[in-house]
């Protein structure tokens, strides 16, 4: 056998789809309108749900009744507190012979108000935010933001806001220095070019005239809770009983001359729920029964009961086992899950950070991520070689690009996943998804072909 032949059989690269298959493209392009179309209709968690709710009622997914019988191909689907979500279709074989399990997070990070967020400064109206998850709190400056949430009013009923979304409608920003006043402010660790009590976000400008205009204190600030008590009916002490939260007012556009890429707010961790929610809606009579999970708080450590450190899910598998007369443990033992997240694709204009033998790289399939955590693996699953070894032959067999990757060089820095949460169960599981450039960033780029793999890969998985 010759070296070129050896090297053939020997060696392994991931390769570049469109090189490999270019009818790929036109494919991944059309499933991509849809994931943008649900980019766009979801930018907060409660958004994502009740999206989601439509698109599973739509395939005939009903609320879980744990009074019901089911059989082979019924769909159900599970809505924890309008900010969580579980989706089910009942497999062929037995439920002791274990689920296959996929959880994504939809959450993203962003600026959440605080409980007494409005006031005003020099004749401007402002809202201080918290900021949520890991941001790079520079990239939130300057930048069009658009209002989402729901807010308690003192009557008991909940009031939804979106602000900045549709054409003509107002959006806000966080104000930043002009060059030429910056020099104090150039010198400043990059982590600290907009810190985070400096994040205030601009909502007027304008007094509230009256006949007794002069006694009032905060004339400007007055005005802006009269609009917005015009809009939804709610006053400022709401806002102790409110999730309000600023995102990008951004829509989800193509990028590049060749449309390679979806560029978008929210992409960690919405790239991997859609994808994983369209292979559940399209399951059909699968072997073990699917369980598709997308769950809130993974950017703060999956916190709360909408979070993946929570019972939540293992109450759901105990409505499943209590259905099926199976036992608990049993099914646990024997399932397989997809920790549905992304990974740091390589950028060439910051190689340093990366070992570009074990990054992914965009245009070259879903990435399976053996281990997260950083430094010592601190924080990570790990997933065994069994598990690696099921998940491969899956997506071998189905025809799936497919790549692995680390978040980034050693000692570099690194981050979590759900999949600890899930292995804490007596579960496999291992993490795959999308490699994603300026993950985080207001604005995040996913290629069209990986994300149509991801898809794939999640097919093959509930297959």
């Amino acid at each position: 056998m010759n070296g070129k032949d050896l090297e053939k059989e020997l060696l392994w690269e991931a390769p570049h789809i469109a090189k490999e298959v270019p009818a790929e493209r036109e494919e991944a392009s059309a499933f991509c309108e849809g994931y943008k179309a649900f980019l766009n209709a979801g930018k907060t968690e409660r958004e994502c749900v009740k999206a989601a709710v439509e698109l599973l009622e739509k395939a005939g997914y009903r609320e879980f009744d744990p009074k019901a019988s089911y059989k082979a191909g019924d769909k159900v689907y599970w809505n924890n507190r309008k900010k969580a979500l579980a989706a089910a279709t009942f497999g062929t074989l037995g439920m002791e012979e274990g689920l296959r399990m996929n959880g994504a997070h939809i959450d993203s990070p962003r600026l959440d108000l605080k409980p007494n967020p409005l006031f005003e400064q020099a004749d401007i109206a402002y809202l201080k935010p918290h900021y949520y998850g890991g941001i790079r709190k520079y990239q939130w400056g300057a930048t069009p933001l658009a209002m989402h949430g729901v807010v308690g009013k003192k009557n008991g009923e909940m009031v939804e806001i979106s602000i900045g979304e549709k054409e003509g409608e107002p959006q806000f920003c966080i104000t930043d220095l002009l060059p030429h006043l910056a020099s104090e402010q150039n010198g400043r660790k990059l982590g600290e070019g907009l810190k985070g009590e400096e994040l205030n976000i601009i909502v007027g400008s304008i007094p509230f005239m009256g006949e007794d205009d002069e006694k009032i204190k905060t004339p400007v600030k007055l005005m802006a809770m009269k609009l917005l008590n015009e809009m939804y009916g709610i006053t400022e002490k709401d806002f102790t009983r409110a999730e309000i939260e600023m995102v990008p007012a951004y829509k989800a556009v193509d990028v590049g001359l060749d449309r390679s890429l979806v560029g978008a707010y929210g992409q960690d961790d919405r790239v991997c729920a859609y994808t994983a929610l369209m292979a559940e809606t399209e399951t059909k009579a699968p072997a073990h029964t699917t369980l598709t999970i997308l769950a809130d708080k993974e950017e703060i450590g999956s916190a709360g009961n909408t979070g993946l450190n929570s019972d939540f899910v293992l109450h759901i598998i105990e409505d499943l086992c209590q259905t099926a007369g199976a036992d608990l443990k049993t099914v646990l033992r024997a399932s397989l899950c997809l920790s549905s997240d992304v990974n740091a694709a390589y950028d060439p204009t910051f190689a340093s950070v990366y070992e570009e033998r074990n990054s992914s790289a965009i245009n070259k399939g879903c990435v399976l991520t053996k281990y997260t955590g950083a430094r010592g693996k601190s924080g990570s699953n790990d997933a065994s070689a069994e598990t690696m070894a099921k998940v491969i032959q899956i997506m071998d067999e189905n025809g799936v690009y497919w790549q692995t990757g680390e978040l980034g060089a050693v000692d570099v820095g690194g981050g979590g996943t759900i999949a600890q949460f899930v292995a804490h169960m007596d579960v496999d599981v291992v993490d795959l998804g999308v490699p994603i450039l300026s993950m985080h960033a207001p604005f995040e780029l996913a290629s069209k072909l990986d994300v149509y793999n991801t898809y794939k890969a999640f097919k093959a998985f509930y297959k």
